[in-house]
């Protein structure tokens, strides 16, 4: 990414951080970007495994995560191995946010699968189970099969 498509980036950010009536700070929009550019949810330990090194305390990111996800700019999923993981929920893409993960129990890797793949499932609002908030498929990955 060039410096000026960066810089378009962060603005953006900061626009969408301030429309939720938070402080667009440094922290935040690190945090954000992190997470858009995140192939699958990612920990806490992992992000800040990523940000430390820029100079911000875990802490922070901690509190960063928590602020976002209050927000709806970050949802936070617990894939039954008692670990938060978050990512980016794109307020322009609304649907984007609700689709399946696939968990590997042996290794715990966590990959994001097409809601193409679920069109069969029930609508999120469903007079019979409630509301869906998230779809999880355990099982055991390409590298742990070997």
């Amino acid at each position: 990414m060039d410096s000026n498509q960066e810089q378009q980036e962060i603005a953006e950010i900061r626009e969408l951080i301030r429309n939720k009536a938070l402080r667009s700070t440094n922290a935040r929009i690190t945090v954000i970007q992190k997470l858009k550019n995140a192939s699958s949810p990612i920990s806490h330990a992992e992000l800040a495994d990523l940000l430390v090194p820029l100079g911000f305390d875990k802490a922070t990111v901690f509190r960063n995560l928590n602020d976002l996800t209050d927000v709806g700019l970050v949802s936070r999923t617990e894939l039954g191995d008692h670990v938060w993981r978050f990512e980016y929920n794109d307020p322009n893409n609304p649907h984007e946010g609700l689709h399946p993960h696939f968990y590997c129990i042996d290794c715990g890797s966590v990959t994001c699968l097409p809601e193409k793949d679920f069109q069969h499932l029930p609508s999120t609002e469903n007079a019979d189970i409630g509301s869906i908030t998230e779809i999880l498929i355990k099982g055991h990955c390409h590298n742990c099969l070997v």
